[in-house]
């Protein structure tokens, strides 16, 4: 056992030394990796950074062992998820081959010693840390958008009756705002400058967000192009019908919060408090326990 663990901490080490060594050496990285390198550098804290550098030429390897098809599912959740700190697939492949080699030496050592929550725990975070900020981040910006929305389209429908052109008032409104929902108002705005049609623009609009709000959104200005309904009309309809679908979501989420929190309640808090009770009553009755227990 002590062979062992001098074996496993001589390779921590050397595993230190070795990612020192390739973090301040010039690697010749594939054009799209050092892109990605170079995009997120702005946008990603210290930390997450260096772990991008020790992973990135693992990243290549990593992508492969995933296989087309998860690498496209993970595009496409990190595309959902708003690339969060400069995410991108390649940097995705290379965090997940430093936490996975993190919580797979970890949770070996930790194993060897007989610690096994401790080693399920490392093997656990090297497993999923990853997707779970991918989680969390697309939950948040699914629920900003869907906040943001309908205020937007109030707003948009004013400036649009105002007389100024949809393009131009869909511009001028994205420039005061900000956040997920603006950020993708200018890519779909940069999109049409580069020549794309609009229904193509709004089209990966939607594709991009898994909202049903926004899928109403484009939906509906598609529609009012063919139909050639006044697209005042149908911003303030389709508001109002956002903040309607809003209320009745808001209602089932308090309709499914009562049970969780009664069950909560006749758990914990009633017990609890029935011991509490009864535990001050005999104790303030003054009663000789000694004499009960024949002590």
């Amino acid at each position: 056992m002590a062979l062992v663990l001098a074996l496993l901490m001589a390779l921590g080490v050397w595993g230190v030394f070795a990612g020192v060594r390739m973090y301040r050496a010039e690697a010749k990285l594939p054009a799209d990796l050092l892109l990605a390198l170079e995009v997120g550098a702005t946008r990603t804290g210290a930390v997450d950074s260096l772990i991008d550098r020790l992973g990135m030429r693992y990243a290549p390897a990593v992508l492969r062992m995933m296989g087309p098809k998860q690498v496209a599912k993970y595009r496409r959740k990190i595309d959902l998820a708003g690339n969060p700190g400069g995410l991108t697939i390649d940097r995705y492949a290379a965090r997940r081959a430093v936490y996975g080699f993190l919580g797979g030496f970890g949770g070996l050592v930790f194993l060897m010693r007989g610690d096994f929550f401790v080693a399920l725990l490392l093997l656990a975070f090297g497993a999923f840390w990853t997707e779970v900020g991918i989680w969390a981040a697309i939950r948040i910006r699914k629920d900003e958008i869907e906040r943001t929305l309908p205020d937007f389209l109030d707003v948009l429908a004013v400036v649009v009756s105002a007389g100024l052109g949809f393009r131009q008032a869909l511009d001028r409104v994205a420039s005061r705002y900000e956040g997920p929902w603006a950020d993708e108002l200018r890519i779909t705005l940069r999109q049409m400058d580069l020549g794309m049609s609009r229904r193509q623009a709004f089209a990966e609009l939607r594709r991009r967000n898994d909202s049903e709000q926004v899928a109403m959104f484009v939906t509906a200005l598609q529609q009012g192009e063919e139909l050639g309904a006044p697209i005042v009309d149908t911003l303030v309809a389709l508001a109002k019908d956002m903040r309607r679908t809003d209320a009745q979501n808001a209602r089932r989420k308090a309709a499914r919060a009562v049970p969780k929190a009664t069950m909560m309640i006749t758990t914990f808090m009633v017990p609890a408090t029935m011991l509490l009770l009864g535990a001050g009553l005999i104790l303030g009755s003054g009663t000789d326990f000694g004499t009960i227990t024949g002590e």
